[in-house]
């Protein structure tokens, strides 16, 4: 199943701005402001598919300094949680950390797999009893909507990982035997899972940050 949602959507967001604004008068004064963002700048597409609901979406969320409201409203619906089918709100943030690694390593029309967006505390909670030792952190930033787990075709577990360090955005798990890579925006960290040395932890981390429970 294959979502397109290109940049035609625009304009149709700039209109829809009057109702959401509440007032004629001023609405029209932003309904201009906003055309004029979305005219200028370049935009920021992402090209998704979800290893576990089979649906493919590719989006421009972005355009200059603007988001799109409809364009996120189909992300947060793509990254929901598959088990549930409960939708949260991301961090837009989220996705410019796909954006600029996609970038990073050379494939900015590239797809992602997404092996994991939303988690419920209820989901978190199922795979955190799955076995003694899953890597699924107790307070996941998953549960917030600020993480995503990931692969790039055709890129190694471990350049993905390298990839996402360069950035020194958020934290950034490597999870070599399960051949996928967190990245999330909440504080700067990093750590490994299933393998032989199962955390490493940045020196760039201040020591009281990186005394985080492996996986996030």
């Amino acid at each position: 199943m294959r979502l397109r949602f290109g940049r035609w959507v625009a304009a149709a967001v700039v209109a829809a701005m009057v109702f959401v604004a509440g007032g004629p008068a001023k609405a029209g004064e932003r309904d201009v402001a906003s055309a004029h963002s979305l005219s200028k700048g370049p935009s920021y597409a992402l090209h998704l598919y979800h290893l576990h609901t089979h649906e493919s979406l590719d989006v421009v969320y972005r355009i200059g300094d603007t988001y799109i409201p409809a364009a996120l409203d189909q992300l947060n619906h793509f990254l929901r949680d598959h088990r549930t089918e409960t939708e949260h709100a991301f961090d837009p943030k989220e996705f410019d950390l796909l954006h600029s690694l996609m970038a990073k390593l050379g494939r900015p029309d590239g797809v992602i797999d997404i092996v994991c967006g939303y988690r419920t505390p209820q989901s978190n909670r199922f795979l955190r009893t799955r076995s003694a030792r899953t890597g699924v952190a107790k307070h996941s930033q998953h549960m917030l909507a600020k993480a995503i787990d990931i692969r790039v075709p055709g890129v190694s577990t471990a350049r993905l990982r390298n990839a996402a360090l360069s950035l020194g955005e958020g934290g950034v798990g490597y999870y070599p035997t399960s051949q996928f890579v967190h990245v999330d925006v909440g504080p700067v960290r990093e750590w490994t899972f299933g393998a032989r040395k199962t955390r490493r932890v940045s020196k760039r981390v201040p020591r009281h940050v990186a005394r985080t429970s492996v996986g996030e």
